[in-house]
C-alpha cells in the first residue's frame, strides 16, 4: 500500500444526536453530529413520528385541503 494516503482512523469517535443521545464508535471522523439515531427513529422505537424537514408534510396537507373544498369538474 501506498503511505500516507490513508484517513487517519480514531477507535473512539464521540458521535452527537439531536435528540441528546451520544455514543463512540469507529469512524475517520472525531466527531459526527446526526439528526437521527436508534434511540429516536421510529422503526426502532416504534412509535410513528413524521421526519421532515423541509416542510413537504405540511405543504401536502394544505394542498390536500385546498383540493377537498373545491368540486371537481
Amino acid at each position: 500500500m501506498k503511505a500516507d494516503i490513508h484517513p487517519v482512523y480514531h477507535d473512539k469517535a464521540k458521535i452527537s444526536c439531536a435528540c441528546g443521545n451520544s455514543f463512540t464508535v469507529g469512524s475517520t471522523q472525531e466527531k459526527l453530529d446526526v439528526s437521527i439515531c436508534s434511540a429516536c427513529h421510529p422503526f426502532y422505537t416504534g412509535t410513528e413520528k413524521i421526519v421532515d424537514t423541509r416542510g413537504r408534510v405540511d405543504r401536502f396537507k394544505k394542498r390536500l385541503a385546498k383540493s377537498a373544498g373545491t368540486p371537481k369538474k
